[in-house]
């Protein structure tokens, strides 16, 4: 890793040898960091003995803090803004009648890429499937379990149906960790949050029907 922010800082115009990557050891870094960082700057490797230490640990004669905010926060109470309810930027109608809600499931983390590697996780989880109230399933036809195919403005993913009270009618969620059902080939990025310049990744408008088995 020294070796690897040498050349980054030489790539960047800097001396190839930089004295704040001639590190022998992680004792050094501890160190670097508490020099620049107040809320580091009491932990040091010689303190850590089998338990560690919690920051902020401001001074070398202070315990750590192992429950943060214990008596108060650090601005005071919490500060609150008010804003003004926006409405989606795509809306239903009779061709994309469900509103997509897309999101994680309990057992992965975003694509999958290190938790779908897991065999317990594989396990509890191993494939993705599209949440859609039992009311909704059945006037369209669709059984549990059943092969469906998503469709929006955009494109269509395939997947399994997974029929639940716990989406309301109309909703229909599909989580983004399977590249084998990628829930934003279905949203949009045209639209952005105001401020955080964010697309709405998280709700588009689709229609489910079953799929045709070949």
């Amino acid at each position: 890793m020294a070796e690897l922010g040498k050349r980054l800082v030489a790539l960047l115009g800097g001396p190839a040898v930089n004295a704040l990557w001639s590190y022998t050891g992680t004792a050094q870094i501890a160190a670097e960091i508490a020099s620049v960082s107040p809320a580091y700057r009491g932990i040091t490797h010689s303190r850590l003995g089998d338990e560690g230490l919690c920051w902020p640990c401001p001074a070398e004669d202070h315990p750590g803090t192992p429950i943060l905010h214990r008596e108060t926060f650090t601005r005071g109470l919490g500060k609150f803004h008010a804003v003004a309810t926006r409405a989606p930027a795509e809306a239903t109608d009779a061709e994309y009648p469900f509103v997509l809600s897309t999101g994680r499931v309990l057992y992965h983390y975003h694509t999958g890429t290190m938790s779908r590697r897991s065999e317990a996780l594989h396990w509890r989880e191993p494939g993705g499937w599209i949440e859609i109230n039992a009311a909704d399933a059945a006037a369209a036809g669709i059984a549990d379990d059943a092969d469906v195919v998503i469709r929006s403005r955009r494109g269509e993913v395939r997947t399994v149906a997974r029929l639940s009270e716990r989406v309301q009618p109309g909703v229909v969620f599909l989580a983004f960790h399977w590249a084998e059902a990628p829930a934003n080939l279905l949203t949009q990025d045209f639209a952005l949050d105001p401020i955080a310049k964010i697309p709405e990744f998280k709700l588009c408008a689709v229609q489910i029907v079953a799929a045709v088995v070949p």
